[in-house]
């Protein structure tokens, strides 16, 4: 293998070509099944002392205990013969507690190490508190003892680390493990990178197990045996098996755990036949390697899949040779395989000499003979898994089991028998085994019963939805299925990958009617899927259907999430050819949609054209001049609608509100508030309140902003405390914002943006401590920020650029058109604003950063692929940052055009080297 230099360390997800060893993978399929990966044990013991055990009575007595688990009179057995100061013996007990998950007696024993001044900054015993803490469950009390310490060796850092792999907290162990190699002088070995590993594989992140493979190469470790296994089982289990395959045939040592990863990674990518291969060669292999239990239950499960009952018989015949088959593993693993391959004779077999049974071979057997739809058999077993001698607990997978052979309406009885009993052991409040009684129900023929188990789950998931919208499907109602479907959408829930069963049923039908595709093109757009609404739309026009009004007004909808102009024209042209352009709902889809492309002239020449307007049409233009801060215009909206005769309602005020919000027009807008009750007897809600504490904190008004929180009739929700927030990070006022982002938090723990907006607030109090401890907090929970991503729409196609992005084919040309447009914006007064890079770094740095914005890509871009004077008009995900603002004053000044930008707030028109927004939003 070449050697190669590792890049830097990062926290972002690498893409294969950005990392050392680029293969073209055999399958970049991404398994999320586990494979085994084997950390090493330490170098050095652990123990500052030895001693025989066999000659001590006092650890003879104490791993006596351990053993038996009796733990609480192992510690009542040190405490009364007075050896509490034994560091041996109070290890081993702190072992005994991680392994048999006693945290209570370790909570006792921790105590005692803690009050003693012999043993509270011993390496030995802190470090299998850490251990012991992370084994039963609770790496927060890993991480206070850590902590805690005034001295930490590396031990203490590889047990951490590994704590927290074993918890899953992967991004929390990764950070950990960047802290170790920038703050401390302490070297990874040959332990802390395979829990790294681990972790990457847990993440999924095969870029940063390729960086942390360079390092393994650089510091002389990629030779250990452990190293290389972890890198074997991630590069399996991220499908990059090639990689795998060049780190095993390069390992200057392999052991049998190295050959069992190799077969398992070529079994998550569905390489079968270099499987038994790589099973062969350990067989004959000159190390005189001998299968264990690992190796046995990981090429089993692949005879079961492959159906390969003879490669199977023949892997049990050496399980008895070499005495394995009486594992309980290894039995489950040969009972599933027979059953698998057809063979349930030999599976009851097994089964019935076994006198080592637990839940899973019940299960499995059971779900051998559900399999083959023979239902007296796996209600026979049910009821005898639960009776004398075996007195088995049924759990949700052997009810899931039983449920696969309730296929006929024969087989309602025994189906209504298996859910009384579910109900009388707490198993239907498991989401799982509920939507499987609703497919169930619904396979028998009873879709009334599968829908009374539907509404009476509680919280309902995408799944629920699917099993009955499945349940009407298969019972030839398509039409039903479709209208489950949208009351899905109107629930709340978005769709999963089964929205492609709803275009399969829809595919399917026969006769498709009006309503049909309205309901498709309607869900697609529903559900954040614009392009698939429009495609479907042009398919149901080539099909010579004549859309109506709510098949427009959906694809104006599509066309106003996109800001896609070009097209919301051509579907314009269509409503005028087809005389709809007069229907009340078309008419404000079509005002909405030119509002949300940044043409509010077009949407107010739309409203004027109306020959009948309602309380709906006058909305959507106020709310369109609101979005486009043009405060005094929707005001002035505002009174003709009354002068007409119209009474306004509550959306009318948020329209009115939010332009008054993005005007700065304070004082108009709380005489708004207050005219809602007082004038038009319209009980402000939530999101009238959210407005006006957005127009408050938008002026700096932070004290009235939480005054009118703190006194409104409702409680406030996320959305208005985050408002708070956000204006207090733009005003800097730190103090009010720690306050408010507590709130936040109890409101919303796992939300990311609320700690992105404490971390800018400390950043831009030059609290980098702070920023740090936020930051952490947000890498071992999982939480990322979302990547700044502009869009521009040229020639009926739309182009995204994300942040720093280096990907498209013409970045080395966006790359001079910036360099050419800053050095003519430099000239007539363009400064970067390095306050804008919320980041401990050099003035150059930030200045490389502020270079890399998406709209500064999408801007430049759009000068390179346009003609002169052509507006451009982009669109972004977040807050547009001064000095992207600033610039893109300045370009449209040097370029003479026009250049709209939508943000996640409001439009940003740029002409002659002004903004709409004054410089304010």
């Amino acid at each position: 293998m070449a050697s190669t230099v590792a890049p830097p360390l990062s926290l972002h997800h690498h893409h294969p070509h950005h990392t050392p060893f680029v293969h073209t993978p055999i399958s970049n399929t991404t398994k999320h099944s586990l494979l085994p990966i084997f950390t090493p044990k330490a170098t050095l013991s652990l123990s500052s002392k030895t001693h025989n055990k066999k000659t001590n009575p006092l650890l003879q007595e104490i791993n006596k205990l351990c053993e038996s688990r009796n733990l609480t009179e192992a510690l009542n057995f040190l405490q009364r013969t007075n050896a509490l100061n034994n560091a041996e013996a109070m290890g081993v007990l702190l072992q005994a507690c991680g392994r048999h998950k006693d945290i209570e007696t370790g909570r006792k024993v921790h105590e005692l190490v803690s009050k003693s001044t012999q043993f509270s900054n011993d390496f030995v015993l802190n470090t299998r508190l850490v251990t012991m803490y992370s084994m039963c469950g609770s790496p927060l009390d890993s991480r206070l003892v850590f902590d805690g310490l005034q001295r930490k060796n590396l031990f203490l850092w590889n047990a951490l680390v590994s704590g927290y792999v074993r918890n899953e907290l992967y991004h929390g162990a990764i950070s950990l493990f960047v802290e170790l190699i920038s703050v401390t002088e302490f070297k990874p070995d040959n332990f802390t990178l395979p829990c790294v590993i681990k972790a990457c594989a847990g993440l999924l992140d095969v870029g940063l197990g390729k960086v942390i493979h360079g390092m393994a190469m650089k510091m002389g470790l990629i030779s250990d045996v452990f190293v290389g296994n972890a890198l074997i089982a991630i590069y399996g289990k991220c499908g990059f098996v090639e990689d795998a395959v060049e780190v095993f045939e390069y390992m200057p040592e392999r052991n049998l755990v190295s050959w069992n990863s190799m077969i398992s990674g070529f079994s998550e990518n569905g390489f079968f036949k270099e499987c038994y291969n790589t099973f062969r060669e350990i067989l004959k292999s000159e190390e005189g390697l001998v299968p264990d239990v690992a190796t046995i239950v990981t090429i089993l499960p692949i005879c079961a899949a492959e159906g390969e009952v003879v490669i199977g018989m023949v892997v049990h015949s050496l399980a008895v040779k070499l005495g394995l088959n009486h594992d309980l593993m290894v039995n489950n693993a040969l009972i599933h395989m027979y059953s698998k391959c057809g063979y349930l004779t030999e599976a009851q077999t097994l089964f019935a000499k076994s006198d080592n049974k637990n839940v899973v071979s019940w299960n499995t057997v059971i779900g051998g003979y559900s399999g083959e739809g023979n239902v007296c058999r796996t209600f026979d077993l049910l009821r005898e898994m639960q009776m004398e001698p075996w007195k088995m607990k049924v759990n949700e997978v052997t009810i899931l089991n039983v449920l696969q052979a309730c296929l006929e309406e024969s087989e309602m009885l025994c189906l209504k028998e298996l859910h009384g009993y579910s109900f009388r052991h707490g198993l239907q409040d498991d989401e799982l085994v509920a939507n499987a009684f609703v497919a169930a129900y619904a396979k028998c023929g009873s879709l009334s019963s599968a829908e009374h188990v539907f509404y009476g789950i509680e919280t309902k998931t995408v799944n629920s939805w699917n099993a009955l919208i499945g349940g009407h499907a298969q019972n030839g109602d398509p039409r039903k299925a479709l209208d489950l479907y949208i009351q899905m959408t109107y629930s709340g829930l978005a769709p999963d990958w089964k929205m492609l069963s709803a275009r399969a049923l829809f595919d399917r039908m026969e006769n498709k009617i009006l309503v049909s595709w309205n309901a498709m093109i309607a869900g697609y757009s529903q559900n954040a899927l614009p392009d698939e609404s429009l495609n479907l739309f042009r398919q149901m026009l080539s099909n010579g259907i004549q859309p109506y009004e709510i098949a427009i007004t959906t694809i104006f909808g599509a066309c106003s999430q996109l800001s896609a102009l070009r097209l919301g024209k051509e579907i314009h042209c269509f409503t005028l050819k087809a005389h709809l352009i007069q229907d009340v709902f078309v008419g404000c889809s079509l005002i909405d949609m030119y509002a949300k492309s940044g043409c509010i002239e077009q949407s107010q020449r739309v409203f004027d054209s109306l020959k009948e307007k309602d309380e709906a049409s006058w909305n959507v233009i106020i709310a369109g001049y609101g979005i486009h801060g043009h405060g005094n215009k929707a005001m002035e909206l505002f009174e003709k609608m009354q002068r007409s005769g119209l009474k306004p309602d509550g959306f009318t005020f948020i329209g009115l509100l939010m332009a008054c919000s993005h005007a700065g027009l304070v004082t108009d807008g709380l005489k708004y508030l207050n005219q809602m009750q007082s004038l038009f007897g319209i009980e402000p809600k939530l999101e009238h309140y959210a407005c006006v504490v957005d127009m408050l904190g938008r002026a700096g008004q932070l004290d009235e902003a939480l005054k009118l929180i703190l006194e409104m009739p409702e409680e406030p929700d996320a959305g208005i405390w985050s408002s708070l927030l956000s204006s207090c990070r733009i005003y800097g006022d730190l103090d009010m914002g720690v306050k408010v982002a507590e709130k936040l938090l109890a409101l919303e723990p796992d939300k990311a943006e609320t700690y992105v907006l404490l971390s800018n607030l400390y950043a831009g109090s030059g609290k980098w401590d702070d920023v740090r401890r936020v930051r952490q907090i947000m890498k071992e929970t999982g939480l990322q920020k979302d990547a700044g991503r502009s869009w521009i729409e040229l020639g009926g196609e739309v182009f995204s650029f994300v942040v720093g992005d280096e990907l498209l084919s013409e970045s080395e040309e966006i790359q001079d058109v910036w360099r050419r447009l800053e050095e003519k914006i430099r000239i007539i007064g363009y400064k970067p604003n390095t306050d804008s890079v919320l980041h401990e770094l050099r003035e150059e740095e930030k200045i490389e950063v502020l270079r890399g914005h998406s709209e500064k890509l999408a801007i430049s871009f759009g000068l390179l692929k346009t003609t002169k004077g052509a507006t451009l008009r982009i669109c972004k995900n977040l807050r547009i940052c001064v000095d992207c603002h600033n610039a893109a004053k300045l370009i449209s000044k040097a370029v003479e055009r026009e250049i709209i930008v939508r943000d996640n707030k409001r439009f940003h028109h740029f002409k002659d080297g002004f903004c709409s927004c004054q410089d304010y939003w």
